[in-house]
C-alpha cells in the first residue's frame, strides 16, 4: 500500500475518474488493462480503451485478455506496462484470476512504479478482504438478486491487499451498500467503502480523496454490532486507515 490506488465505481460517462491514474502512469503511458474475458473480452477491451483516450488521447490501451478459470501471471503481463487497470466484469472470477499471485502483484507494482486501477470488479479485490458477491445473508435478502455476481450468500475472499478496507461498487445505482454493510456488521471485514458509478476513490497512504459525480459511502463497526455510514463527495477526504 506504498503507492496510490485509484478506485471507480463503475459508469462510463466521466473521462475525469480515469485522469489521476493516467497522470500516474510515467513513461508511454502504455495501459495495461485485465479483462477475464466472457466471450466479449475484444469489445469490453474497445470500450475501455476509448473511455482510457478519453481521459488521456496519447495513452496506449494494451488488452490483456484471461479466459474464464485463467490465472494472472503478472511478471510476463506487465513488461513494458506503465500503467495496470483491473476491468469489470464478474467479481469472483477476477478474484480467482488474480488469486495466485496476491502478493506478487502488490510487490511488482511498487517494484516497478506502476500504478494500479480498478473498474468496479477491479476496485473490489484491490481490498484485502475482498466482498466479492452474494446478495443473501443467512438467507435474507440484502440487495437485488441481480447484482449477486452468480453468488446467493454474501461471499467476502482474500484480496491484493492494495488498500485495508472492503470495497462495494455500484452502490447508488445498484444498492449494494446494504450487503457491505451487512458484512461490515458481521465483522468479515475491518471496514468498507461503497462507491457510485463515476465516481473515483483515490488511496494515497492513510488518506483516501473522492472526485466524480456520485458519492463514496463509508461504513464502519460501531458497538454493539451496529455500524455507522457516512457519505463523501468530490473533493472530500477521510483518513483511510
Amino acid at each position: 500500500m506504498g503507492s496510490r490506488t485509484f478506485l471507480i465505481g463503475g459508469g462510463w460517462d466521466r473521462a475525469e475518474v480515469y485522469a489521476p491514474f493516467l497522470r500516474e502512469a510515467r513513461g508511454e503511458r502504455r495501459i495495461g488493462c485485465l479483462i477475464v474475458d466472457e466471450g466479449d473480452g475484444a469489445a469490453q477491451f474497445a470500450r475501455y480503451a476509448g473511455a482510457l483516450r478519453g481521459a488521456g488521447p496519447t495513452c496506449a490501451p494494451v488488452p490483456l485478455l484471461l479466459p474464464l478459470g485463467g490465472r494472472f501471471e503478472p511478471e510476463t503481463a506487465l513488461a513494458g506496462i506503465d500503467g495496470l487497470l483491473v476491468c469489470g466484469g464478474l467479481t469472483p472470477a477476477y478474484q480467482e484470476a488474480l488469486a495466485d499471485c496476491r502478493e506478487r502483484l502488490p510487490e511488482l507494482l511498487a517494484a516497478r512504479g506502476v500504478p494500479y486501477a480498478g473498474f468496479s470488479a477491479g476496485a473490489a479485490v484491490a481490498a484485502r478482504r475482498a466482498v466479492v458477491g452474494g446478495w443473501l445473508v443467512d438467507g435474507v435478502p440484502v440487495c437485488p438478486e441481480e447484482t449477486g455476481e452468480d453468488l446467493a450468500e454474501v461471499e467476502v475472499r482474500a484480496g491484493l491487499g492494495l488498500v485495508p478496507f472492503a470495497v462495494d461498487v455500484h452502490a447508488a445505482q445498484w444498492g449494494t451498500l446494504a450487503r457491505l454493510v451487512a458484512a461490515v456488521g458481521r465483522r468479515e471485514v475491518p471496514y468498507g467503502v461503497a462507491v457510485d458509478e463515476n465516481t473515483l476513490l483515490t488511496v494515497d497512504g492513510d488518506t483516501a480523496r473522492v472526485a466524480g459525480a456520485g458519492r463514496v459511502h463509508v461504513v464502519r463497526p460501531a458497538s454493539g454490532g451496529s455500524v455507522t455510514v457516512r457519505a463523501y463527495g468530490a473533493g472530500e477526504a477521510f483518513g483511510a486507515r
